[in-house]
């Protein structure tokens, strides 16, 4: 009879927990929007930080939405002259790092505590146009953009972002005539532990991956469309250090929707199309769900914000809004999203 009772208890705890690890996968079937923000900007650069999800747009402006006390903060970088529009935004824990697209190039750095702000770094050239930011701790980040010589342009921080130096192109990989980064989302350069994948796109649509944070790096192919202008990988997520998407397409086709998706299961080096003449056209943003095995998926772009619950093997429509731009995660079931005039609240039912 104990042993009955037992093995009764021990059918009941495994199916129960069977339960609750298949819910946490189960599919979203529709998503609730909010909006947080509402007024005429466009916001790329969007990163949660805690309780607060901050912005960073253009015509200089900067701020933070807290979610838990529903304060809405709005700032600008300080300028009489300057006209900038932020794409990139990283951060560590005691500042948030902005940076804008086009010449001159500039570095803001934004103290969580008092609000303060430092420019950081200024680089002037009429090639220069940075894309996306990202660090790996407190002390060491990085900044990738268009080449200006035979490289991509990445500038490396040691000192928590106080102060930036540019890799010469001596010791990266060479880039082929027009090939460059999209300023889509801030989601050109993913970090993964020491892991750093950076995408381009343009005549090549290429991964460059770094084991060691910046200071050696090798070139993978891939199969999404290239050989024009406004073709290639525009965003890129990583699940952990070998489960990544990429995801881009056609700008100027916006509704092309095969060779504009790809999954690797190897770290990069290797990817396979997914999803081929189905789901979502040109993406701006992609993006895992935390805690889903690397299962669930969203992406936002020109064909509203689709949903994958199967890696990317096939997509779902939630939501029609072509004006999402971006999108970031702050649990399973909860993000942020940013673009055309808006910041809006997504939970996903």
């Amino acid at each position: 009879m104990k042993k009955t009772i037992l093995l009764l208890t021990f059918l009941t705890l495994f199916l129960s927990c069977k339960s609750q690890i298949s819910d946490t996968n189960k599919p979203f079937q529709s998503v609730k929007i909010d909006t947080i923000l509402n007024e005429k900007i466009s916001i790329r650069a969007l990163l949660v930080d805690k309780d607060k999800v901050w912005f960073a747009a253009d015509k200089n402006r900067l701020g933070y939405y807290d979610f838990k006390t529903n304060f809405l903060y709005r700032s600008q970088i300080n300028s009489d002259s300057l006209k900038l529009e932020f794409r990139s935004i990283a951060q560590t824990s005691k500042a948030i790092f902005i940076a804008n697209v086009g010449n001159p190039a500039h570095i803001f750095r934004i103290d969580k505590t008092t609000l303060k702000q430092e420019l950081a770094h200024t680089e002037t050239h009429e090639k220069v146009f940075y894309d996306s930011m990202n660090f790996w701790n407190d002390n060491e980040g990085i900044l990738i953009g268009d080449p200006i010589e035979n490289c991509l342009s990445i500038l490396i921080t040691q000192d928590g972002g106080m102060s930036w130096q540019k890799t010469p192109c001596d010791k990266l990989p060479k880039t082929v005539d027009g090939e460059a980064a999209f300023a889509a989302s801030n989601t050109n350069i993913i970090i993964k532990g020491n892991n750093t994948w950076i995408v381009s796109g343009g005549k090549k649509s290429r991964v460059f991956f770094s084991p060691d944070r910046g200071n050696s790096w090798e070139v993978f192919e891939t199969p999404i469309v290239q050989g024009k202008e406004m073709t290639g990988i525009f965003t890129a997520d990583f699940y952990n250090d070998k489960i990544g998407i990429i995801a881009g397409g056609n700008y100027e086709v916006l509704n092309q929707n095969f060779q504009n998706k790809a999954i690797t299961t190897d770290g990069g080096k290797t990817w396979n199309l997914i999803a081929d003449n189905q789901g979502f056209g040109y993406a701006s943003c992609v993006q895992f769900f935390p805690n889903s095995n690397g299962k669930q998926l969203v992406s936002v772009g020109a064909s509203g914000l689709q949903y994958s619950s199967d890696g990317g093997n096939s997509w779902t429509q939630l939501s029609k809004d072509e004006t999402l731009y971006t999108i970031r995660f702050v649990n399973e079931t909860t993000a942020f999203a940013a673009g055309k005039n808006k910041i809006v609240r997504i939970v996903f039912k």
